[in-house]
This record gives C-alpha cells, structure tokens and sequence, in this order.
C-alpha cells in the first residue's frame, strides 16, 4: 500500500476561516480583554482613592506609550464586544442568519468599532485628557 503525500483536509494552508468565527473568536477574546482592562481600571481607582503619590505612579503607567496602547486596545474590545453583542441580540431574535448579511453585519460590527475607538480617542486629546 502507498501513502500519498497530500494534506490532511482542512488543512491550515488551504482553510480559510468564515467570517462569523472570526468575530466569535473575537467576541471571546474582546470579553476576556475587558476583563484585564476592568483590573486596570480598579488599579487606577485605588491608587486614586490611596494618595497623590500612588495616583501620580499610577498616571505615569498609563500615560507611558504602552500604557496608552493598552487603554487603546481595552477602547476597542469595549466597542466590540458592544457592536457584536448587538449583533448576537439580533440574531437571537432568529434576524440576520443569512450568509451575505452575516458577513455585512459582521464587517459591520469591526468598522464601526473602529470608529468609534478612534473618535472617542480624538475627542479625549481634544479634551487634554489623555
């Protein structure tokens, strides 16, 4: 007997992953960010409510270039996991299954938190708090 030498189906070099479970991995992901940023957030909280001193350690962190990548990144997943359990409220109602509109609402969903991430970012620099 002969082995062929072919891949196994699906095979990762040939598999594309559907865009729905793009944006579920995501939607998983997104909640599992916000829960990191929620302790960052209570971090902020504490070392405000614990003094002038920790409050100012604690704005010299996030105020750090990667300290504002990650409130960035917290910014988005906040939006996200919105936009997407939006669409997952809309789906429960049995709306929206079909291929072409999972794919639209799905981009959807990922454009618009986008957006919305990056206005809220230009409205806190215009604002000087951030």
């Amino acid at each position: 007997m002969q082995t062929q030498n072919r891949p196994l189906s699906p095979h990762l070099q040939v598999y594309k992953f559907p865009l729905t479970a793009i944006t579920s991995i995501m939607h998983r992901i997104s909640g599992v960010a916000l829960s990191v940023g929620t302790l960052l957030l209570i971090y902020w909280l504490t070392a405000a409510a614990a003094g002038p001193e920790q409050y100012e350690r604690a704005q010299g962190v996030l105020g750090s270039f990667l300290g504002q990548l990650v409130l960035f990144a917290f910014t988005y997943a906040l939006f996200y996991h919105l936009c997407n359990g939006i669409r997952h409220l809309f789906w429960d109602a049995g709306k929206g299954f079909e291929i072409e509109t999972s794919e639209k609402t799905g981009y959807a969903a990922i454009g618009i938190a986008a957006a919305l991430t990056v206005l809220v970012w230009i409205i806190a620099y215009a604002a000087g708090g951030a």
